[in-house]
């Protein structure tokens, strides 16, 4: 192709973002500041040969099969494609571009927010200051748990999973971890793998879920594993929110089964299980963990490099 592919951006993109869309393929996009509906999606992808989507705009197969034919492409503003059907993109012969090994760092580093937030209980510390109900230093108040020394299980040793364990060798922690294959010893870096959920659980005063989204992970963290989890256990999911059975942890959570959980992502987000909102041991955050400036350009620029080879034919 000798001159520019049609690019539309269905995403709310920061402006510094959009600008790289813009510069490069001098993309239309989406300027309602919302997510775009089904309909309006496959309007305003009329005469393109690509579009750019995120986590919030779903595209099953119904919506495929209602692409323009110019479309040639699909990129997803995500590391996870669960809101794209796959299959059914590749047999239309749509090629899909996502933004995997850029966010790792910042993933990591919000992984570990969830984790000392809910340890420390930071939620109803500062309801105190806010509310000005604090009534100063005591040794009884807001007593959380220890992160020095501990044990973390890494659910998802990939490499957002490896940039977290790399984080807890700083706090002295003994990592653990399940995944499907286990690690090379030059990837473990001493930590130890365990064959089973249900075995990672039980040496894990730090259960981090960090592995990705599929049918076979949704619900994976449930009542059974979560019993066994060690007293006083903190749950962190950094991943995505269906991968925890949500009537199991939050019953987990009001029994003391687990003492609390940093939650970044949510089953259903952004209407996400009610009690979340009550329940004081719940560090939660509105899914921002890749979101820094120096994430945000860098995913951009990965989807626009893709394009770019893509249409070059490079």
């Amino acid at each position: 192709m000798t001159t520019k592919p049609r690019v539309y951006v269905a995403c709310n993109f920061p402006q510094e973002v959009l600008d790289l869309f813009i510069n490069r393929f001098n993309a239309s996009y989406n300027d309602t500041g919302r997510v775009l509906t089904t309909d309006e999606l496959i309007a305003h992808a009329l005469g393109m040969d690509a579009i750019v989507l995120t986590a919030p705009d779903r595209l099953d197969a119904a919506a495929v099969q209602r692409l323009p034919a110019s479309v040639k492409v699909v990129c997803t503003y995500s590391v996870g494609t669960d809101h794209i059907d796959l299959d059914a993109l590749q047999a239309r012969g749509i090629t899909v571009f996502s933004t995997p090994d850029v966010l790792d760092e910042s993933c990591a580093d919000a992984a570990w927010l969830l984790m000392l937030g809910a340890a420390r209980r930071v939620i109803e510390g500062i309801d105190l200051v806010r509310n000005g109900t604090w009534q100063g230093w005591s040794p009884r108040q807001l007593i959380g748990r220890e992160v020095w020394g501990s044990r973390l299980g890494i659910l998802g040793m990939g490499r957002i999973g490896r940039a977290i364990a790399k984080r807890a060798r700083g706090f002295d922690m003994a990592v653990h971890y399940h995944n499907r294959n286990r690690l090379g010893p030059e990837l473990e870096a001493g930590a130890q793998y365990h064959s089973s959920l249900k075995s990672l659980a039980e040496h894990s005063d730090f259960l981090c879920i960090a592995c990705p989204a599929s049918p076979s992970t949704r619900g994976l963290v449930n009542k059974e594993i979560l019993e066994c989890l060690p007293a006083d256990a903190v749950v962190c999911n950094i991943s995505r929110g269906d991968i925890v059975r949500d009537e199991d942890l939050i019953l987990a959570l009001k029994t003391g089964t687990v003492a609390a959980a940093g939650l970044d992502v949510f089953a259903g987000e952004p209407d996400i299980h009610p009690e979340y909102r009550q329940l004081p041991n719940v560090f939660g955050l509105p899914h921002i963990g890749s979101s820094t400036m120096r994430t945000r350009l860098a995913m951009g620029e990965l989807l626009c490099s893709g394009l770019d080879s893509y249409f070059s034919g490079s």
